[in-house]
Parts: C-alpha cells; structure tokens; sequence
C-alpha cells in the first residue's frame, strides 16, 4: 500500500502546506482560521491557530527557507505570518481585490542564498533568540502570487522602504476566476488556469526584485505581465497547474475529466491531452519528469506517465479501491433503487429503505482538493507526498517501494 500515515485533523480540509523541515502542518479547516500543529513522540498535537481573516482561507502555503506562512481568503485579504518567538505575527498584503482572493503561492528562489531546510530551522531559531526575526525574514523567497475571482492575478513583493507586502497586478487577461497558480523554477514565469478553460503563461519580471539570468534566456528581457503563451485545450473549468521539476512541462486538467501535458511551452507549443472515464481531478503534482500524481473528485490518487516515447497515458489508481458491485448484481439492485424512486414519487413513499451511495475511493472519503510534495524543494524525484481533502483526512503516501511504478521516478 502506498499510503503510510493517515490523520484525521478534521472534519474537513480545504488547503495544506509543510514547515521547511516537515515536523509541523498548517491547514484550513474549512473556516476563518489556520491551525498548525506539531510532530511531537510521535503525536501530532495543535500548537497555533493563526486568526486574521474574516472569510474561509482557501490558500496556504509555507515557505521553505524563510519560514513564513501565506495565506489567502475569500475575504479579499491575503496576510504573510512572521514566527517572532513562540507568536505568529502577521502582515497584512496590499492586494487591491475586489473578490475573493482563490490560491497562493511562494516563488520558488529569491536571494542567491541556497540553504538546506535544517539550516533554515537553526537560523530561525537563532533569529528568535536575538531577536531579528524580520530581518531574517527578508532573507528566502522574493515573491508570492495570488489568484482572484477579479480575473486578476497577484504578484506580491516585499518593499523594505516601506515595510509592508505590496503586488503588481496581471489585469485584462483572464475571462474568469483564477483557480489555481504554478511558478517555473526560473522564479520568472508563472502559469494560471481559469473557469474559463484556459491555461495562461505569464512573465512576471519585476525590476529591482528579480536578477536577469543568462539561463532563463529571452523570459527576462519580457515585460512584467507580458502573456507568453495562452493554451485552448479544455472547453470546461481548468485546475490544477503544475510545471515539472526542470520546467520543460507543464500539465494542468480540466472539469471535463482530462489531464493536459505541454512541452515546449512557448509560441509553438507541443500538447497531448489524456481522457479518463472516471471523475474530474482537481490538483496535480510531478513527481518525477515522466510520473504525474493527480487527485480529485474520485477519492483516489490517479497515476500518469510518460513511456520511451514521450507519450502520456493512466497507468492506475494509487490507493485501493473499495469492491464495487458489478454484473447482474449491479443491475438488480439499480432496477429495486429505480423501483423504490419510483414508487416515492408516485405515491410520496419513503426513502429510507434506499441503500446510500457508496464511496468511490480508498482511503479518502470525499474530494481531494490539496496535494503537496514531501520532498526537499530542488529535487528531480518526488517520491513521498500529501493530501488532504473534504473529508478532514490528511494521508502522506510513497512510492519508493512501488515496483511497477519505479521505472518512472
């Protein structure tokens, strides 16, 4: 079984991020507040409940070597929580929304400093004894972006003169709201998926934030919101971007019950979609350059992977499904559902000789709506990571003793 650790934090979870060194949680249990628990002799126990907002957090995500938390809600607020002691403090973010603030994210570089995360913990700690945790903070990731029911997108962005967390926006592009949001490891371009089935590429450069690099060739000389590409492969909602770890893909899925890959991202992109029969994903993750993780509505972690050739297909669900009755079985008890419907609606009959509808997944019990990595940021195999979903549940799977699965990692 892949699945190796199951917690029930809640009721139900709307988003989940790791501290750098893996030993604490933040999540959203589907209200105003964040709560943060810890690894300790091997229970997890609630140290912090971060309260700011005013409307349910849909977003949050932790950086992995500054330490600070983000989080963004349908209150239009988006706040950064600096650790000063034993107290989160936040910081509120000049975001200029006039609708919900959807999902957020950390930029995956900022300052040349590249630090592992157990050195990340020893400076906060540090930081914390002498008392310079602000200016410790400035030190990590640069930028954060945020997507919006305005059709907008936030890039948000220290200014030390001032103090505070301000953003420039990328306006006029999108048609609808923006469901999700993925950085390239170049720290530069980033790509959006709408509701109105699009997938956009965008530059977000910023002048006096962001260093040209050779490396990322002609993407640095491009103008803050300049839109490098705009993908039409889906007629329904888009969700669920994600780039793979050395940039070169990108895949994203759409409500129609499909999952994109692109390469070559650009003006003359190459595409190829994957149809599945089951129900629609909503997040996904590469775990290598050639296996994607993709979770949804089905309850169940869906595998996908490139063969030899390039060629992108469904190779199996991660979990185990539960038995699901088929044949004449199947067909009898649908005709005595149908009959019973019937019956109540001719004659106002009761429903509660009616047998509930049965889970289609594993070990979740509802939609997943959040999956995130487990592994050190950097790396081009991502064997262990989490989900967490509707209900409440928080599961951390590996692949390392897949067999069938290793020749894609």
């Amino acid at each position: 079984m892949a699945a190796v650790e199951v917690h029930q934090f809640a009721q139900c979870i709307t988003c989940h991020a790791w501290s750098a060194d893996r030993s604490m949680i933040a999540f959203c249990p589907n209200n105003n507040e964040v709560h943060i628990y810890r690894l300790s002799q091997d229970k997890w126990e609630k140290v912090h409940v971060l309260q700011k907002h005013d409307q349910i957090v849909c977003g949050v995500d932790w950086s992995a070597r500054s330490n600070r938390i983000v989080t963004a809600s349908h209150d239009r607020n988006s706040y950064v929580w600096n650790q000063e002691g034993s107290e989160w403090v936040p910081t509120l973010v000049i975001l200029r929304l006039n609708r919900a603030a959807l999902c957020v994210q950390w930029s995956p570089k900022g300052s040349s400093l590249h630090w592992n995360n157990r050195a990340v913990v020893v400076i906060a700690k540090l930081a914390e004894e002498i008392n310079i945790t602000r200016q410790i903070s400035l030190i990590g990731e640069n930028k954060f972006a945020v997507g919006s029911g305005a059709k907008t997108v936030c890039i948000c962005y220290y200014e030390q003169d001032n103090n505070w967390w301000v953003s420039k926006l990328i306006r006029k592009r999108h048609d609808s709201s923006v469901t999700s949001v993925a950085w390239h490891p170049n720290n530069i371009l980033l790509a959006t998926t709408s509701t109105d089935g699009k997938c956009r590429v965008f530059s977000t450069f910023i002048k006096g934030v962001d260093t040209r690099d050779s490396k990322a060739g002609s993407v640095s000389d491009s103008k803050f919101g300049e839109q490098i590409v705009q993908l039409d492969l889906s007629f329904s909602w888009a969700f669920g971007v994600k780039w793979s770890p050395s940039g070169n893909t990108l895949a994203y899925v759409g409500h129609n019950s499909m999952i994109y890959f692109v390469d070559d991202v650009g003006p003359s992109p190459l595409a190829q979609n994957v149809a599945f029969r089951d129900l629609p994903l909503r997040d996904v993750l590469f775990v290598s350059e050639k296996m994607v993780i993709g979770v949804g509505f089905d309850c169940n972690p869906m595998v996908f992977a490139a063969d030899e050739r390039g060629i992108w297909s469904f190779i199996r669900f991660l979990g185990e499904r539960k038995s699901t009755l088929s044949g004449s079985r199947y067909s009898s008890q649908f005709s005595e559902a149908f009959g019973k419907f019937y019956g109540q609606s001719k004659y106002g009959a009761s429903n509660d000789g009616i047998e509930p509808s049965r889970s289609r997944g594993g070990i979740h019990e509802n939609c997943i709506s959040c999956i995130m990595s487990l592994t050190e940021s950097g790396s081009s195999r991502k064997t262990r990571f989490s989900t967490s979903g509707l209900d409440g549940k928080v599961v951390v799977w590996d692949l390392e003793n897949q067999e069938d699965l290793s020749g894609y990692l």
